[in-house]
């Protein structure tokens, strides 16, 4: 069997779209995504899957579930077996194995964590409402000090934690959280596993939020896994919130508040609204504006941006007017354009926040301001920070880097581009100079080796102790339904990258200054493999025929396995001496030798001959291709490689713009101005970055 924190892992992680998708080819409509049913003929499309409820449903033939249920019915797969499938897709180790009874153990703490953190949240709004403490100070502070209604703290779950000392004289004793659920047969150990208690001086248990109003936090399905519980009184020395400590059930970094009951909402409406605490949230929610959610006071975590990704990549950060307190957050807006996001903000009248200003205001006033108010990130910044740079040529150096350093996060290349442009027409500076600054800034990345430090964090192959890579189980198990064939204006750049991976892919580049962007660069040393994934995953780019990427995949999860393999020897469990006895040449020998040797033993045929197919000499005969041939290739791929990166990122944007030329050609006359629009003006771009490219071309 596969072990219980493993399951939730995948069903957490799996998002329905995406697995769906690998199999039908689906078209958003509001909220949710449509298409023709796989599970019978049909002509007009019944299918409907909501990323939002993680479902699908067909209104034909009645077929409904899960990603699960999909792939068993679509697959004929088991239960285990949809698992894997689904472990194997998004990198997550599945072992199917016998529960241990520490395993056991586990499960069991967690379902009981689970059930105690339910229990609680259930005792603090009973007591909320039902007690004279819980409606003297807690139901007064929601109501009259919030404006919260019954309704809304219902729906949230709110509450109050009590105290062990009597409110009034004349109530009967209220029970502390602890002696409630000892009473109800909950364990000591699990409410001290969840935070709830703790286990004071001579053994005795205390509740930790007494006397607090109690905010419940939800998991994405709707589980309460932690608390925030705020004191009510002035005392200094009384921190004022306080939150469910780390455990087994909950992860701050991994959870924003409010999320369950925002998912639907930002879906339908692909925007999320992004506030700080815990009445923003709720207050919006009660003004009618659902699609809202708190990162909680804490900085944002990539964990958390990447749950908003899932169900849409717009967001819209609402500021106060504490300059103090924006120039700090900034930080976390990068890392949202970092991960693709589109990104928005809105600055709140002055003495205004989200909780605030819902609350003096209806839905449709709300909704008119957000609008109205939006500004793009970049400009944001850009009139943030320029208030205090006058005409210091120095101020406005500075400022220019911060604009620049934040455009250079951005994943995409087309959308740099155009902040580019627009940055250097604001500023009235050189777009050349901009670009080069760019390319510096990302190339610095590059050199630190964050993308590679990247690849093996989300590697599934390093968590392994004892490395072993089997290419049968790694396998696309429907490689002919996805992806695409040959590609012909790509076809040769492709084989182009690879050959340069499959033959030299260990060795070592070492750029000289001239070649970098600004001559206070150091020495840059990378081996071809690093380069080459860094810089397409610096474009967010990858390669489209299907076969092509699974031998560019294989050979980066191959290559942790071989490294992992050289270290262990290298601490001791043999083979350490002679590789350290070997010259850094023989060294890359070594490595590239092993990783080829895989390919040219592949299980998959395909794999095999193509591999082949693309390292062995064609050379023609002619003067001009003789010489070149008598030059060893090891000794120019400082030039070579970057040459060909660039030539394999000219032919993709070449294949873009194609893609939406055709796209336009289909357009009719019924089709949205707007639309028409956007197309166009991503035609203008993406010949733009080709100019760009042809620039970077001719440096060669």
């Amino acid at each position: 069997m596969i072990d219980k924190l493993t399951i939730d892992k995948i069903l957490e992680t799996a998002e329905i779209v995406d697995v769906i998708g690998d199999f039908v080819s689906l078209r958003r409509r509001g909220a949710n995504y449509i298409a023709c049913c796989p599970f019978h003929n049909e002509k007009t499309p019944s299918f409907s899957v909501s990323p939002s409820k993680g479902i699908f449903k067909c209104f034909g033939c009645g077929k409904a579930g899960s990603a699960v249920t999909f792939l068993m019915e679509h697959e004929q797969l088991s239960y285990v077996e949809a698992l894997k499938y689904l472990g194997k897709k998004y990198g997550i180790e599945v072992n199917d194995i016998e529960e241990s009874e520490e395993m056991t153990a586990d499960r069991l703490k967690r379902e009981s964590m689970l059930a105690v953190s339910e229990f609680a949240s259930k005792f603090f709004t009973d007591n909320l409402f039902n007690t004279s403490a819980g409606r003297a100070v807690g139901l007064s502070y929601f109501k009259q000090h919030r404006g919260f209604s019954d309704e809304t703290i219902k729906k949230f779950g709110l509450g109050y934690s009590p105290s062990s000392k009597p409110f009034v004289s004349t109530e009967e004793h209220v029970p502390t959280l602890f002696e409630a659920a000892q009473k109800n047969g909950f364990k000591k150990e699990f409410l001290i596993a969840t935070g709830l208690c703790f286990e004071h001086n001579g053994g005795r248990v205390l509740d930790k939020f007494y006397e607090r109003v109690m905010f419940p936090i939800h998991s994405l399905s709707g589980r309460v896994i932690g608390f925030g519980g705020r004191t009510l009184k002035d005392d200094k020395s009384i921190a004022k919130y306080m939150n469910s400590p780390e455990s087994e059930i909950y992860h701050k970094s991994n959870t924003l508040y409010g999320i369950f009951f925002a998912k639907s909402s930002i879906s339908r409406l692909q925007k999320c609204y992004l506030v700080e605490g815990y009445t923003d949230v709720i207050s919006m929610h009660q003004a009618g504006i659902e699609n809202v959610v708190a990162s909680s006071g804490t900085s944002l975590t990539i964990e958390q941006i990447r749950l908003i990704r899932r169900f849409t990549n717009k967001v819209t950060v609402l500021y106060d007017g504490d300059a103090a307190g924006i120039k700090a957050s900034l930080r976390g807006i990068d890392m949202l354009l970092e991960e693709g996001l589109e990104i928005k903000v809105v600055l709140l009248p002055d003495g205004e926040d989200p909780d605030s200003y819902a609350r003096g205001h209806s839905a449709q006033q709300i909704r008119d301001f957000l609008d109205s108010n939006e500004k793009d990130f970049i400009d944001f910044k850009y009139e943030l920070l320029s208030s205090t740079v006058d005409k210091d040529p120095i101020r406005r150096s500075d400022l220019i880097r911060e604009i620049i350093k934040t455009i250079s996060v951005i994943p995409d290349q087309i959308t740099r581009t155009v902040y580019i442009e627009q940055t250097a027409t604001k500023m009235g500076f050189k777009q050349e100079a901009l670009f080069q600054e760019v390319a510096k800034m990302r190339r610095k990345r590059i050199e630190s080796g964050e993308y590679e430090a990247t690849r093996r964090t989300s590697s599934s192959f390093t968590q392994n102790p004892n490395p072993i890579y089997t290419p049968s189980e790694e396998q696309d198990p429907r490689p002919e339904n996805s992806g695409r064939g040959v590609v012909p204006i790509l076809d040769q750049a492709e084989k182009e990258l690879l050959y340069y991976i499959l033959k030299f892919g260990e060795c070592e580049m070492v750029f000289e200054q001239e070649q970098l962007y600004g001559g206070e660069q150091p020495l840059m040393r990378i081996t071809v493999s690093q380069y080459i994934s860094a810089q397409l995953e610096n474009d967010g780019l990858a390669l489209v025929n299907e076969l092509y990427r699974r031998i560019y995949n294989e050979y980066y999860n191959f290559r942790e396995v071989v490294i992992a393999q050289v270290h262990q020897e290298e601490d001791g469990s043999g083979g350490s001496a002679m590789w350290r006895e070997l010259s850094q040449s023989e060294r890359e020998e070594l490595l590239q030798d092993k990783i080829l040797k895989f390919f040219k033993n592949h299980s998959d045929s395909a794999i095999a001959k193509c591999v082949l197919n693309i390292i062995e000499d064609n050379y023609v005969v002619n003067v001009k291709e003789y010489i070149r041939s008598m030059i060893p290739e090891r000794t120019v791929i400082n030039k070579n490689v970057p040459h060909v990166v660039l030539i394999f990122k000219m032919k993709y944007i070449e294949y873009l713009y194609k893609e939406a030329t055709e796209e336009l050609r289909h357009y009719t006359k019924d089709t949205d101005p707007q639309i028409v629009k956007d197309k166009m003006n991503q035609l203008t771009v993406l010949s733009q970055v080709r100019t760009a490219l042809i620039k970077e071309l001719n440096r060669f």
